[in-house]
């Protein structure tokens, strides 16, 4: 429509913010803009490409359609001209009033230096203003006009009534069947390079109109020959049919990348501390404080006249236990030791950060329309109880995985359905592994060569863990004495990637 290509959708909705005009030309493709519009209640979209010679394909996958847009050379435009206005004749015109049949198509043998053969039958008048149009539509409009028809041998055209070239043509048809059925028959081996011998021999069989009723074909399996016994003609017909279907397969290198990235920071601050204190007052009385029965004991009896000393050690007298967990936390400490009391602190901090990428990069390659797989992974071996009590070893696959069926269209491009998984062992729950799974299934057009992103999964996990003495824990200031505090932050992110590239058949280039 003008130029445009419009394309009109039944029972479907657009939304008001869809309304509008796309500028695609920083894109780098043949299309300038894409407009939305409704029309009649029904959503209408216009593309407008950057050239006017252009040709477009849509296919629907699905729920999804496509509409490809394809820039076309000279050639290419002339022959989808050709397809359409099958006239190439150079053009003339052509002005009459009232003037012979016969006149007519001597004119136009002259014009075109063609032979002419005229039946006795052709006669009439006939009135033509044509101009500038080829030379063979001027032909056929006469010839149609007057009911009339040709036949071209060589280069000499036979012009007459068009059930008399039909009844020619029905003689002379019958005639070379007749030649055809007293034909001597010969017995051709036909080698089969590339496609199997018994498929091509099931097509042949078939088509009923490649032997004759006297012939017959046959398939040697070991040398993937096909033995045809016919007349020459037929043997000629098949073997013009063996060498259009007789080619090597595309192939089609189809490669996989799976990218994992993972980052996680983690940071803890923690604290211990504590303390004891034993005192012998004027009054005799015998003050004692710890965190604990047996730190007041020790305190005890290392005050009282006649009691037994017992050491005390620093790492007993925790009031405050908070601190980093880990072995490899930076830690600071201090303690005041006097004859009467004990105080120590101890102040922990951690900071972690790991970054870790890997990459998964299986290829394969297929013939077209072959569905091909590559797996590499393990087999996680467990055990596993019956219903009599009896143990069985039973395994789990952890595996890297590609599943392709590519199909490769007369553009070169590469429709794939695609099965990617990638698997890794997990937690053991009782005893039992767990595999952490990725797959995507999908079916996806790509151009050859070219890389696109299929999917991906991003994950981010944010933990602040406080561990505290209740109500201390919460004062201000003082409160950081009785608590420790632990902060995670994990990211994670899948993608993957795929790339398939047409084969070059070595063989065709010898």
């Amino acid at each position: 429509e003008s130029g445009r290509i419009r394309v009109e959708f039944d029972n479907v909705k657009l939304a008001d913010e869809m309304r509008r005009r796309l500028d695609v030309r920083d894109f780098a493709t043949p299309v300038r803009f894409i407009d939305a519009t409704v029309e009649a209640g029904k959503p209408v979209f216009f593309i407008e490409p950057s050239d006017d010679r252009y040709d477009y394909l849509a296919y629907q996958t699905n729920n999804l359609l496509t509409i490809s847009v394809k820039p076309l050379t000279k050639n290419e435009e002339e022959q989808i001209r050709q397809e359409r206005f099958p006239y190439t004749g150079e053009k003339l015109s052509l002005n009459f009033q009232d003037i012979e049949v016969r006149t007519v198509l001597q004119i136009i043998a002259d014009f075109t230096g063609f032979n002419l053969v005229a039946s006795d039958t052709v006669d009439g008048s006939i009135t033509l203003r044509l101009k500038n149009v080829p030379w063979d539509q001027a032909l056929d409009i006469v010839l149609k006009s007057q009911g009339l028809a040709k036949q071209q041998i060589g280069n000499v055209l036979m012009v007459g009534p068009a059930d008399q070239i039909a009844n020619r043509q029905k003689i002379e048809l019958e005639a070379n069947r007749q030649v055809e059925e007293f034909s001597p028959l010969r017995t051709e081996f036909i080698q089969v390079r590339y496609a199997k011998a018994t498929d091509l021999l099931a097509l042949i069989s078939a088509e009923s109109s490649m032997l004759t009723d006297r012939g017959a074909a046959s398939v040697d399996v070991r040398t993937n020959t096909i033995i045809v016994h016919d007349t020459s003609s037929s043997i000629e017909a098949v073997r013009r049919a063996i060498k259009v279907l007789d080619v090597p397969v595309r192939q089609v290198l189809i490669e996989a990348r799976i990218v994992v990235a993972s980052t996680n920071v983690g940071e803890a601050l923690g604290i211990r501390w504590g303390g004891g204190y034993g005192v012998l007052q004027n009054n005799g009385n015998i003050l004692s404080a710890g965190n604990n029965l047996d730190t007041v004991t020790r305190f005890h009896n290392n005050v009282v006249p006649g009691g037994t000393a017992e050491p005390v050690v620093l790492s007993d007298l925790n009031v405050v236990d908070l601190g980093v967990a880990s072995a490899t936390a930076s830690t600071f400490a201090i303690g005041i030791d006097t004859a009467d009391y004990v105080l120590d602190l101890e102040l922990s901090a951690m900071e972690s950060d790991g970054r870790a990428e890997i990459i998964s990069q299986p290829r394969v390659i297929t013939a077209d329309g072959q569905t091909a797989k590559i797996q590499a992974g393990t087999e996680i071996p467990y055990e596993q109880a019956s219903a009599s009590g009896a143990t069985t070893i039973t395994f789990k696959e952890a595996v890297l995985k590609l599943e392709v069926t590519p199909q490769i269209t007369p553009d070169d491009r590469i429709l794939m359905d695609l099965i990617i998984s990638k698997d890794a062992v997990g937690e053991i729950i009782n005893n039992i592994p767990t595999i952490n799974t990725n797959q995507l299934e999908t079916q996806v057009l790509v151009n050859n060569g070219e890389t696109i992103v299929l999917g991906g999964i991003f994950q981010s996990e944010d933990i602040t863990q406080i561990d505290k003495t209740p109500f201390f824990g919460d004062l201000p200031v003082i409160g950081r004495l009785f608590r420790r505090t632990t902060h995670t932050e994990d990211k994670s992110e899948l993608l993957i990637f795929i790339t398939p590239r047409l084969v070059k058949d070595v063989l065709s280039s010898h």
